[in-house]
């Protein structure tokens, strides 16, 4: 399916780096962007919330001033996450800020995004909504959303149960808008596959966590890169809602990751700091972590990525 217009030509390779709770900062957005794939952070990873509008400011004014230094180079536009969510009390605020910068990208996650839609696109932006089930992809479609990013099995934190291969398919019945495609993707030619299956783009997360700019303990990347996908327990525990997280750290949390209880979902509560602090010393990670064995700047991971791309690409279609 065609691409969004705001996308056409300023992707170096089709992927959307996922926005990470805690990990996603202006630094490894704007070194995304630079190497041309759409870069993302929750809004909720301002804080307090005046620091949004710092954090937007700097990602606009670095980015307006790489492009004419660089004329050959691919810059990607950029996204705010955004949790659609009665727990988020910092919604309208959010929104407020968003809109004062006119962001091109908000992607939303968990209720369908009405409103949301409305005021993204009296500004000119776009809305791209997560979806984990054919059913939150109807109710998507119906407030009016421009694409969808089907978390298909094996994605990083908040995760569905769903084949990748049945979800495309099935949503792709129903929808021929642009639709992305999340679950351990974390090669070029994951991504290549990613297409080939009816997806128009990737979204690539536990990848970034393990890069040179991202926002994580030390000890998280070297965890990501000694570990593989046996690693990963999926467990509603943490937030609320199901997802996959690394067992290492739930047992250094003090916890057993093969017997975890189910968690209260009248308990959410995304925007506060317990659900940081949870975050912090339960980390989360996707089954494509096999892939990772280091932590480079992003700009070498997005090559490599490339390469990969089009060499699969070569080898497939000749």
């Amino acid at each position: 399916m065609p691409l969004p217009k705001m996308l056409e030509g300023r992707l170096s390779i089709p992927v959307i780096g996922a926005p990470l709770f805690i990990v996603s900062g202006p630094e490894l957005v704007i070194a995304q962007c630079k190497a041309g794939i759409v870069g993302s952070f929750p809004a909720l990873n301002a804080r307090p919330a005046d620091q949004l509008d710092v954090w937007l400011d700097r990602i606009e004014r670095e980015l307006a001033g790489f492009s004419p230094e660089n004329p050959s180079a691919t810059v990607a536009p950029f996204a705010v996450n955004q949790i659609v969510h009665a727990s988020n009390a910092r919604l309208g605020e959010d929104m407020r800020a968003c809109a004062r910068h006119r962001v091109p990208i908000v992607i939303t996650s968990l209720r369908p995004p009405t409103e949301v839609v409305k005021a993204v696109h009296d500004w000119g932006g776009i809305v791209l909504h997560d979806v984990i089930s054919v059913r939150h992809a109807e109710k998507a479609i119906e407030a009016g959303v421009d694409g969808l990013i089907l978390v298909a099995a094996g994605a990083g934190g908040h995760a569905g149960t769903l084949s990748p291969f049945a979800l495309v398919q099935e949503v792709r019945a129903i929808f021929d808008g642009p639709l992305v495609l999340s679950g351990a993707i974390a090669t070029g030619r994951a991504v290549l596959a990613a297409e080939a299956i009816g997806a128009d783009l990737a979204y690539v997360g536990t990848r970034f966590i393990a890069s040179a700019e991202a926002n994580a303990d030390p000890a998280y990347k070297r965890m990501l890169a000694a570990s593989a996908a046996a690693d990963i327990v999926y467990s509603s525990l943490f937030t609320g809602v199901a997802g996959n997280y690394l067992k290492p750290s739930i047992a250094a949390a003090g916890l057993d990751p093969e017997s975890l209880p189910q968690a209260d979902k009248s308990k959410m509560d995304f925007g506060s700091l317990s659900a940081a602090k949870a975050w912090r010393d339960v980390w989360g990670a996707g089954q494509g972590l096999g892939a990772i064995r280091d932590a480079p700047p992003t700009a070498e991971i997005v090559r490599r990525m490339r390469e990969e791309y089009e060499g699969a690409r070569t080898a497939l279609l000749g």
